[in-house]
């Protein structure tokens, strides 16, 4: 199953994060929340794994025009980016937003996913360019 788009940065992990950051907000996104997932693990399991953080992004004019068809859409809301280590680069992945469309049936959602999604694919480009 298709959830996500992606890209793969040979730029070390924290200048594909700072990159990251950048390119969101060039394309209307901010940056809501960060999970550090490997210092989670560490902390609370002990476990020790790649380094990997999982931005919740947002971009409001988007947000307003998707809980305008549904409120409940907020429970796939914010989009997440995530920044995760790989054996020979950094990968960078969002969720597709069209998974809106595809989970809810709702074609209402099918502009602003669609908008969304190119958005993303832009900010995704200017990473990996």
């Amino acid at each position: 199953m298709h959830i996500g788009i992606s890209v793969r940065v040979t730029l070390p992990f924290d200048q594909a994060v700072e990159r990251t950051r950048a390119a969101l907000k060039e394309q209307g996104f901010g940056v809501l929340t960060e999970i550090d997932v490997q210092q989670t693990l560490r902390e609370k399991l002990g476990e020790e794994t790649e380094r990997y953080l999982i931005h919740g992004a947002c971009n409001p004019s988007l947000a307003h025009r998707a809980l305008d068809v549904d409120r409940r859409i907020g429970l796939l809301l914010p989009c997440n980016v995530v920044v995760r280590e790989g054996a020979q680069a950094t990968i960078v992945e969002a969720l597709d937003p069209e998974i809106m469309v595809r989970a809810t049936g709702e074609p209402g959602f099918e502009p602003v996913a669609t908008e969304a999604a190119a958005r993303l694919r832009k900010a995704l480009d200017t990473i990996a360019s």
